[in-house]
């Protein structure tokens, strides 16, 4: 729930920032908090990462 909330906040301060700033860079910031967060996941299996990585995208069916 606290990182929903993270998120959130993350996002709403993005968008008001890249709307009183003019600049949509700070729009890809929730975007990469995203990625860097599944990132930090990944990498706490402890499984290799490759293997975690194939493992993830092989659970298709």
């Amino acid at each position: 729930m606290t990182t929903v909330v993270l998120f959130s906040i993350i996002t709403i301060f993005s968008v008001v920032f890249a709307l009183k700033r003019k600049r949509p860079l700070f729009l890809a910031l929730p975007v990469v908090s995203l990625l860097g967060f599944a990132f930090v996941k990944i990498l706490m299996v402890p499984m290799p990462f490759w293997d975690t990585v194939k493992f993830i995208f092989n659970l298709r069916g």
